[in-house]
This record gives C-alpha cells, sequence and structure tokens, in this order.
C-alpha cells in the first residue's frame, strides 16, 4: 500500500500543475453536438456494454452529444485523465474514486454500472475454499495496494500468506495447484477453462467488501459548471444500458471491433455472468446505476479504517442519483 500511495502523492502533485480542471470552462456554446471524452477503466468489454450500445444506437447523438470513447488499459488512468481535464467522464471503482481525494481530486459517481462486485479470488478445481482464513500457508498473487486485500487482512489473520504481486498473468498460479489469485468471475475463469483448465472461486463481496464496480463518475467541477451536459449525457448511459440488456450479442460484435483482442465469445460469457451484477440488487427495481447512500458510507467507514482514505466524507458528496433517468 505505501508504494501505491507514494505514486498517488505523486499523480496529485502533477494534477496540481494541470492547475485548471475541466470543470472551470463551464458549458459551451455554438452549433452542433458538444464533444466530450469519455475514458474507460480497461479495454473495452461487456462491462462497458451500455456506453457502446449507446453509441451505436445513436443515443449520443439523440442527445446533441459526439461522445469520443477512449480505452483505458495498465498505462491509462481515467481518474488522472478527468483530473487534469483531458476527459470529461470516466470509469473506475468506487473504492478508487474514494481513494483520489486523499490527493485532493474531488469526484462525483454519478451511476453504478455494476451493482455487486466481481472482485474474487481463484483456486485450481478442487482445491478451493469458503472461507478466507482457510487460504493460510498458500501463495496469492495479488496487486500490491488493492483496497480489497487490505481489508481482507484486516478482518482475517492471514499472516502465513506468501504474497506475490499479481502481473495480469496466470504462469506461476497454474504451476502451483494450491496457488491463489485475485480474478474476475466474469472473465479469468473462462479462460483457463477454455484452456481445460477447472476452477473455483470466492466472491471478496462475501467477506464484507463490496464496492460499486465501473462506476461514472465527472470532477465536482466540471457537475457544478456542466449540468445540463451531463444529465443529456446520463440520458443516454440509461437507454444504452436498456438496449444492451435485450441486444447484448449485437452489441458485442461493436465492442469486438474496438478491442479486436477479446473474442465474441468471451464478451457472451461476460455478458451471461455479469447480468445479475449488472441488472439485479437494487438496480431491478431502481434501474440500472443506482447507487445508496448506505453502500457509499459503509465503503467509507471500510477505506478509512483500513488506512486506504485519510479522513471520512459525507457519503452524498461523492456521489449523486439526480440523472439517473427511470
Amino acid at each position: 500500500m505505501e508504494n501505491r500511495q507514494k505514486r498517488y502523492r505523486l499523480l496529485a502533485l502533477s494534477l496540481l500543475g494541470a492547475a485548471v480542471l475541466s470543470g472551470c470552462g463551464g458549458e459551451a456554446t455554438g452549433d452542433g453536438p458538444k464533444e466530450v471524452k469519455l475514458v474507460l477503466n480497461w479495454f473495452p468489454k461487456a462491462q462497458m456494454g451500455g456506453f457502446f450500445a449507446a453509441q451505436s444506437q445513436a443515443y449520443y447523438e439523440d442527445n446533441d452529444l459526439d461522445v469520443d470513447i477512449e480505452p483505458g488499459g495498465p498505462e491509462v488512468s481515467a481518474i488522472q485523465m478527468v483530473a487534469a481535464g483531458q476527459a470529461e467522464f470516466g470509469l473506475a471503482h468506487a473504492d478508487q474514486i474514494l481513494i483520489a481525494r486523499n490527493q485532493g481530486i474531488e469526484l462525483v459517481a454519478l451511476a453504478a454500472s455494476l451493482q455487486e462486485s466481481p472482485q474474487a479470488l481463484m483456486f485450481h478445481e478442487g482445491h478451493g475454499t469458503d472461507s478466507f482464513a482457510d487460504i493460510n500457508g498458500r501463495t496469492a498473487y495479488i496487486e500490491p495496494g488493492i483496497p480489497y486485500w487490505d481489508y481482507l487482512k484486516s478482518q482475517y489473520d492471514l499472516s502465513d500468506v506468501t504474497e506475490l504481486a499479481y502481473n495480469g498473468q496466470h504462469v506461476n498460479f497454474l504451476e502451483n495447484e494450491e496457488a491463489v489469485t485475485q480474478a474476475f468471475l466474469t472473465s479469468e475463469p473462462f479462460f483457463l477453462e477454455r484452456e481445460g483448465i477447472g476452477t473455483e472461486t470466492l466472491l471478496i463481496s462475501e467477506a464484507g467488501y463490496n464496492p460499486y464496480n465501473v462506476v461514472l463518475f465527472v470532477t465536482k467541477d466540471y457537475l457544478d459548471s456542466n449540468k445540463e451536459t451531463v444529465e443529456r449525457f446520463m440520458e443516454a448511459y440509461t437507454a444504452g444500458w436498456d438496449y444492451y440488456k435485450d441486444h447484448d450479442e449485437e452489441v458485442n460484435e461493436v465492442i469486438h471491433e474496438a478491442n479486436e483482442n477479446i473474442a465474441l465469445e468471451e464478451l457472451a460469457y461476460e455478458a451471461e455472468t455479469q447480468f445479475e451484477f449488472v441488472f439485479g440488487g437494487d438496480a431491478k427495481e431502481n434501474g440500472v446505476g443506482f447507487m445508496t447512500e448506505e453502500r457509499w458510507g459503509d465503503l467509507i467507514h471500510q477505506l478509512v479504517e483500513i488506512g486506504q482514505l485519510q479522513e471520512t466524507v459525507d457519503p452524498n458528496e461523492v456521489f449523486t442519483t439526480e440523472f439517473l433517468q427511470h
């Protein structure tokens, strides 16, 4: 966690050098659709299905917007780009949005595309467990500083776990049947199953740590100065996810064109396994993207407890459901 915090502090200094955040300019004037940029939190995949549906079905255009969707990736931070004024909208997980406040980056969440977190620990088939305490004595491949791992260590005695840095590859995991690795329920199990390797998973949310995922956000300054644009973007957001719900195969073709490295069969698996994460939970009654003060408050408390957030904050300062169109 210390290394990550150092990186964040360096990021904060560089962002302060940018000085003026994107919202300071207010609403643009002039003819034609308003141009805005959305930075994804990873390469295009089914978890961004609603955004690509909005693009392919011209829902952005219908709302007088020209939206440039920029892929994320290991070298791209949506939070950095939005905070520096290089993009208006971004995607990140709820805990990442809160941790950014430690660097003075005030972001506001507009919608949570995934109601529940698909983050998980993955085991070899036949070597899984339903108790986090039982991973003691094993080797775990975990991204350094990832918040949920700090949370698990605060709740369980994991002193006998050998922690090794997760690098996005599974070669070392595959060589050790007792090893544990971080994963997303919607992707890694499918990748390994395709290679003939059976796996088991344990969702992190079962330990009580369940941040919203693929959260759409803007800076507070941008929101204050561009509410009309945000409202129009959110109209397209809702329409996009409503369309993706019943036409995922069609939209997956569009996502595949944007990211040829992900196969259509992978997108189909993601769409199927993420369905309850997107359309279940509170979204079942309140619509896609819905968020609650209680969930944000619980997450804030957890991050303060594990030292990832320096001080508590009013949940209503970090999210709003004002623009959800249902």
